[in-house]
């Protein structure tokens, strides 16, 4: 049976991790079908450019990424002490370059006041979006979800792309 990522993950015991995302119903991620002739190889460039993306917004440093015909693996340190570092702010405008947000995050951005109450709701908020800012689980679902949405388009298929990542603990060398 699966763990849960959120029970894997220990911070106190290493920042690094191994992760690995596999392509179902065998569907190419890149490469070349031998049997088609079709070429998959420009996917390579969406995950590169998508990795780029994330890494300047999350807390989480690409290491060393390999992208292989049908499975991605990828070495990512875990920078929870960048994200507790940044302030309110900088972590809504971070947030809202994955994420449309709330009403209260776009209204803050804006330079608009909010009352106590709305306060109270935007400060949990930014506490939410400050811990996925260093989740490795947040941080492959929207490397994945895009991935999978433009690969089953072009594929012209709906369902399932990747199964679900698997992750492997990386300690850190000495």
């Amino acid at each position: 049976m699966a763990i849960a990522r959120k029970r894997q993950v220990s911070l106190v015991d290493t920042k690094y991790y191994h992760c690995i995302s596999r392509c179902v119903r065998r569907a190419f991620l890149c490469g070349e079908d031998r049997f088609t002739g079709q070429s998959y190889e420009h996917r390579r460039g969406w995950v590169e450019d998508r990795l780029l993306v994330l890494a300047k917004i999350f807390c989480i440093d690409v290491c060393a990424y390999a992208v292989m015909s049908n499975h991605t693996h990828l070495v990512l340190y875990v920078d929870d002490k960048k994200a507790n570092r940044l302030n309110d702010k900088a972590i809504i405008i971070r947030w809202h370059k994955l994420c449309k947000g709330t009403l209260l995050t776009q209204k803050y951005v804006q330079g608009e006041k909010l009352s106590k109450v709305e306060l109270i709701f935007f400060n949990q908020t930014v506490k939410q979006y400050r811990e996925r800012l260093s989740s490795i689980s947040w941080f492959m679902r929207l490397l994945n979800e895009d991935i999978a949405r433009r690969a089953n388009k072009e594929d012209n298929c709906m369902g399932r792309f990747y199964s679900l990542p698997s992750m492997a603990l990386t300690l850190r060398a000495a």
